[in-house]
């Protein structure tokens, strides 16, 4: 049995992780602590969740739990870890890992001085087609790696101008994380390999909303050069409207892959193709929303967590990068100081 106490019941937790830990047999969602006490009690209610406790911290004391799921904003990611972990439990960590490089350094270095399991979840973006380019690269269908371009422009922060802001436009919530730039941080990091050294170009074009002043970028744009060598552009924004599907589009001297968020194909080439054709996700490379099965077997059975604390830092490493450099306009070379 694996009996797991919850801190904050959002949204991606309630359509994803409930259902997920509960089709596993043996695994129990015991407790629950969310933002107040009433709406934890609904969650409970609505989840059939026994015990609903007030202060996250009396739920990680609790000694009839093995694990924790950190569901809440980023802004209590690195407490609620280091406080699970010193009370010998494992620890599911939703992502953004937390608020900034410092912060990641800690719960990196927290979950390497534990025996117990350490996991983020990972991004559904590419997760469909994520076995089948990690072949390919593997194989060589690019050749050498030369240019990588991320598009992902969306109209998200500035559609509704008279809104209030969210806990992603609120840095004391979010921190450095802007938009969906971690998560494809995590994504050409698995890919591509780690960044050498970034340019950033970062602005704010919805400074304010209903009188809060907004610091978190809604706009990045990065100029990249990789370990590998390849070099890299990075385009995110939130103010941009009709700007199509979240794409990532890789060129090497012998091949091209582009992917777009959220499909089950990718689009492929090679320098002797007229044009890029689809390519679909062969039965033995089908990689379906499996997260939640992936901690319990690394809590039972040691396998490796699909997003480890490593790769955490390695991505929130980068989006400090990318902070860094807006911020300053010179260049800033990676691996950053401890």
């Amino acid at each position: 049995m694996v009996r797991i106490g919850v801190i904050g019941a959002g949204g991606i937790v309630a359509q994803r992780h409930f259902p997920g830990f509960k089709a596993i047999e043996g695994v129990e969602i015991r407790a629950v602590a969310n933002r107040t006490l009433e709406s934890g009690r609904r969650v409970a209610d609505a989840w059939g969740i026994p015990v609903v406790v007030e202060d996250w911290r009396e739920l990680v004391a609790r000694d009839d739990l093995d694990a924790i799921l950190i569901g809440t904003w980023p802004y209590l990611h690195r407490d609620a870890t280091v406080a699970a972990l010193m009370a010998g439990k494992h620890v599911f960590c939703q992502a953004r890992m937390t608020m900034n490089y410092a912060d990641a350094r800690h719960m990196y270095e927290m979950s390497a001085l534990s025996d117990h399991v350490t996991a983020l979840c990972p991004p559904p973006h590419v997760m469909a087609v994520d076995r089948l380019v990690r072949k390919l690269l593997a194989e060589g269908f690019l050749g050498e790696l030369r240019h990588v371009r991320l598009t992902a422009l969306s109209n998200a922060a500035g559609g509704d101008l008279e809104r209030a802001a969210t806990w992603r436009e609120r840095a004391a919530w979010s921190g450095q994380n802007a938009m969906s730039l971690g998560i494809w941080a995590e994504i050409l990091n698995g890919w591509c390999g780690s960044c050498r050294e970034v340019w950033a170009n970062n602005r704010v074009w919805v400074t304010e909303r209903q009188g809060y002043q907004i610091s978190i970028p809604d706009s990045v744009t990065a100029l990249t050069t990789f370990a590998c060598g390849a070099q890299g552009v990075l385009h995110v924004s939130g103010v941009a409207a009709c700007g199509g599907p979240e794409r990532l589009e890789l060129y090497g001297s012998a091949g091209t892959i582009h992917v777009e968020a959220m499909r089950d194909s990718i689009r492929v080439g090679t320098k002797g193709d007229e044009e890029l054709h689809d390519m679909s996700v062969p039965a033995e490379l089908a990689n379906p929303w499996a997260v939640e099965r992936n901690f319990i077997d690394a809590v039972r059975e040691g396998v490796p967590v699909l997003t480890s604390f490593h790769d955490g830092l390695k991505y929130m490493e980068l989006v400090e990068a990318i902070h860094r450099a807006g911020g300053s306009g010179a260049t800033v070379r990676l691996p950053l100081a401890p």
